[in-house]
């Protein structure tokens, strides 16, 4: 099963971006997206492949959280 999941791009140098994704920052390549520093993205397998508003990013980031945090979460 693969993830996309939401960060906020800290930094860009060509066509690789620095991505906030709650505190942990890694790289991903910004070249399938017109991005800027401050911008939200859904990143998948390193590349952000879509620019999301900052309301819908928080709400995505919510609802895995919601998920994550459930008991009642069974992969059975």
């Amino acid at each position: 099963m693969c993830l996309a999941v939401p960060g906020k791009i800290v930094s860009i140098e060509g066509e690789m971006g620095d991505v906030d994704f709650g505190g942990v920052v890694r790289k991903a390549n910004l070249s399938m997206v017109d991005a800027e520093v401050g911008d939200w993205a859904v990143v998948h397998a390193g590349f952000a492949i879509q620019v999301m508003d900052e309301e819908d990013a928080q709400e995505t980031i919510r609802l895995w959280n919601e998920v994550l945090d459930s008991e009642t979460t069974s992969f059975e």
